[in-house]
Protein backbone atom coordinates (compact mmCIF):
# COMPACT_ATOMS: atom_id res chain seq x y z
CA UNK A 1 0.00 0.00 0.00
CA UNK A 2 2.80 2.43 0.89
CA UNK A 3 4.59 1.70 -2.39
CA UNK A 4 1.45 2.31 -4.40
CA UNK A 5 0.80 5.58 -2.55
CA UNK A 6 4.41 6.68 -2.92
CA UNK A 7 4.50 5.93 -6.65
CA UNK A 8 1.25 7.84 -7.27
CA UNK A 9 2.65 10.86 -5.37
CA UNK A 10 5.81 10.60 -7.45
CA UNK A 11 3.83 10.54 -10.72
CA UNK A 12 1.80 13.57 -9.64
CA UNK A 13 4.97 15.45 -8.70
CA UNK A 14 6.57 14.63 -12.05
CA UNK A 15 3.51 15.82 -13.97
CA UNK A 16 3.39 19.03 -11.97
CA UNK A 17 7.10 19.60 -12.58
CA UNK A 18 6.70 19.08 -16.32
CA UNK A 19 3.82 21.51 -16.53
CA UNK A 20 5.75 24.22 -14.66
CA UNK A 21 8.79 23.57 -16.84
CA UNK A 22 6.81 24.05 -20.00
CA UNK A 23 5.63 27.48 -18.84
CA UNK A 24 9.17 28.59 -18.11
CA UNK A 25 10.38 27.73 -21.60
CA UNK A 26 7.64 29.56 -23.43
CA UNK A 27 8.92 32.63 -25.28
CA UNK A 28 6.87 35.69 -26.01
CA UNK A 29 6.96 36.53 -29.68
CA UNK A 30 6.87 40.18 -30.67
CA UNK A 31 4.33 41.39 -33.10
CA UNK A 32 5.34 43.41 -36.13
CA UNK A 33 3.95 46.57 -34.54
CA UNK A 34 6.07 46.19 -31.42
CA UNK A 35 9.21 45.65 -33.49
CA UNK A 36 8.47 48.73 -35.56
CA UNK A 37 7.91 50.79 -32.39
CA UNK A 38 11.27 49.70 -30.94
CA UNK A 39 13.06 50.39 -34.19
CA UNK A 40 11.37 53.77 -34.54
CA UNK A 41 12.40 54.77 -31.02
CA UNK A 42 15.98 53.67 -31.62
CA UNK A 43 16.14 55.63 -34.87
CA UNK A 44 14.65 58.67 -33.13
CA UNK A 45 17.22 58.57 -30.32
CA UNK A 46 20.08 58.18 -32.77
CA UNK A 47 18.79 61.00 -34.96
CA UNK A 48 18.59 63.27 -31.91
CA UNK A 49 22.17 62.44 -30.92
CA UNK A 50 23.44 63.07 -34.44
CA UNK A 51 21.51 66.34 -34.66
CA UNK A 52 22.88 67.57 -31.33
CA UNK A 53 26.46 66.70 -32.28
CA UNK A 54 26.09 68.38 -35.68
CA UNK A 55 24.74 71.54 -34.04
CA UNK A 56 27.57 71.54 -31.48
CA UNK A 57 30.30 71.16 -34.12
CA UNK A 58 28.72 73.81 -36.36
CA UNK A 59 28.37 76.40 -33.61
CA UNK A 60 31.90 75.72 -32.32
CA UNK A 61 33.31 76.13 -35.83
CA UNK A 62 31.52 79.43 -36.23
CA UNK A 63 32.67 80.62 -32.83
CA UNK A 64 36.31 79.87 -33.65
CA UNK A 65 36.06 81.94 -36.83
CA UNK A 66 33.96 84.88 -35.58
CA UNK A 67 34.71 85.13 -31.84
CA UNK A 68 37.87 85.07 -29.75
CA UNK A 69 38.86 82.18 -27.52
CA UNK A 70 39.50 83.15 -23.90
CA UNK A 71 43.01 81.73 -23.50
CA UNK A 72 43.90 79.88 -20.31
CA UNK A 73 40.29 79.77 -19.11
CA UNK A 74 37.59 77.11 -19.19
CA UNK A 75 33.86 76.80 -18.67
CA UNK A 76 32.30 74.86 -15.76
CA UNK A 77 32.14 71.72 -17.94
CA UNK A 78 35.81 72.02 -18.99
CA UNK A 79 35.29 73.32 -22.54
CA UNK A 80 36.64 76.50 -24.15
CA UNK A 81 35.27 79.92 -23.30
CA UNK A 82 34.58 82.31 -26.19
CA UNK A 83 34.23 86.12 -26.19
CA UNK A 84 31.69 87.61 -28.58
CA UNK A 85 31.62 91.11 -30.15
CA UNK A 86 29.87 92.58 -27.11
CA UNK A 87 32.58 91.26 -24.75
CA UNK A 88 30.24 88.60 -23.33
CA UNK A 89 31.79 85.26 -22.35
CA UNK A 90 30.08 81.99 -23.29
CA UNK A 91 30.64 78.29 -23.92
CA UNK A 92 28.86 75.84 -26.18
CA UNK A 93 27.02 72.94 -24.56
CA UNK A 94 26.47 69.41 -25.92
CA UNK A 95 23.33 70.47 -27.80
CA UNK A 96 25.05 73.34 -29.61
CA UNK A 97 23.54 76.16 -27.55
CA UNK A 98 25.57 79.17 -26.42
CA UNK A 99 25.51 79.40 -22.62
CA UNK A 100 26.57 82.83 -21.37
CA UNK A 101 28.72 82.90 -18.24
CA UNK A 102 29.15 85.14 -15.23
CA UNK A 103 32.68 86.08 -14.26
CA UNK A 104 32.44 83.78 -11.21
CA UNK A 105 31.72 80.74 -13.41
CA UNK A 106 34.92 81.00 -15.47
CA UNK A 107 37.87 78.98 -14.14
CA UNK A 108 41.58 78.85 -14.95
CA UNK A 109 42.87 75.83 -16.83
CA UNK A 110 45.10 73.60 -14.70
Amino acid sequence: MKTKYLSSVLVIALCAGMSFGSFAQEKKKETVGETVDKTGKAIGKTATKVGNKTAEVTVKGGAKVVDQTYKGMMAPDGTNVYIDGKNRKYYINKKGAKIYLKASQIRKRP
